[in-house]
């Protein structure tokens, strides 16, 4: 297999991205490399960053092909992008003794940040051309970023903020893989809220929200930040829980039965929940998975039993 060097001799040999698999690149970057010389970027050069930047929306996609670019100036083993929707990490990237940060603008207008772990100082005239890196990337990666925002919220619950039905159903298919790939234990916990209608009926619609709004509150303080959360419609609502312990859905059964009377507004309407919970069996498809923790919930409100049924 060809490799390709994209950096000077002089850069250390830890670099993350100092060498580019010939197989990794499309036909395009492979003619860009022809073009390039490493002590400039002509115009041409440039159209063809450009060119390139502009063949994705992926934010992860996109960073892997800007620091192909960046690789023939920089010494780097790392590099990180920050902005108030989102975070990213360039996969591959390691620490280094030095971080350089640049904020990326347009007119102002604030995108994000970008930070590089870097082994060696930048020269002057490397320094210019990140800078026309930079300009490069600007319109493509605020797209980008518009782009996740958009997906973002079309995964979420618009009263909860939470995930909603399809990102949970991305997410469980996701964890199942992991799981089975690491031979780790996931388990998945489904609730809702006993009696939720009565609210409805009782106070109104806007009454109702605000108790589903607290009750995904509540959630939150009751499970890791590894955990994740969903709100199907409805006073449904589901947790998948990765890299779980045998204890993990008991633990968290316990959080939230403590933690309904102790809330004000939930204790008002005397509101409890519901909680059927099981871990995956290397039998499962996502289906039987969900089936057979739906079940346990279908017979924890039968009984309105306290006492955590896993399956």
């Amino acid at each position: 297999m060809q490799t390709l060097n994209v950096l000077d001799n002089r850069f250390s040999p830890f670099n993350t991205f100092s060498t580019l698999s010939a197989d990794t690149l499309t036909a395009d970057a492979l003619a860009a490399q022809n073009f390039i010389d490493s002590k400039k970027l002509t115009k041409r050069n440039t159209l063809l960053i450009i060119e390139q930047l502009q063949t994705t929306l992926d934010l992860d996609e996109l960073l892997t092909i800007f620091a192909r670019e960046v690789a023939r100036y920089l010494d780097f083993s790392g590099l990180y992008f920050k902005c108030p929707s989102v975070s990213k990490t360039l996969r591959g990237s390691r620490k280094a003794k030095k971080e350089r940060q640049f904020q990326l603008k347009i007119n102002n207008d604030y995108i994000g940040t970008l930070t590089y772990s870097i082994n060696a100082p930048i020269s002057i005239a490397n320094f210019k051309i990140l800078e026309q890196l930079h300009q490069c990337l600007l319109h493509p990666l605020k797209n980008a970023v518009a782009y996740h925002q958009a997906m973002q919220l079309a995964m979420q619950d618009a009263l909860t903020g939470l995930g909603n039905r399809r990102y949970f159903d991305e997410q469980l298919k996701r964890a199942m893989h992991n799981a089975n790939r690491h031979h780790s234990l996931v388990g998945l916990v489904l609730g809702d809220l006993n009696k939720f209608k009565a609210i409805n009926d009782n106070y109104g619609h806007p009454t109702g929200d605000k108790v589903l709004i607290e009750f995904a509150n509540i959630l939150r303080t009751c499970i890791r930040d590894s955990d994740s959360l969903f709100r199907f419609g409805g006073d449904e609502f589901a947790i998948i829980v990765e890299n779980a312990n045998e204890d993990a859905l008991a633990i968290i059964e316990q959080r939230v039965l403590q933690a309904l009377p102790e809330n004000v507004l939930l204790a008002k309407y005397k509101l409890g929940c519901s909680l059927g919970s099981t871990f995956i069996n290397r039998a499962d498809d996502e289906h039987s998975f969900f089936e057979r923790a739906d079940q346990a919930l279908y017979r924890k409100k039968m009984n309105m039993s306290h006492r955590l049924s896993v399956v």
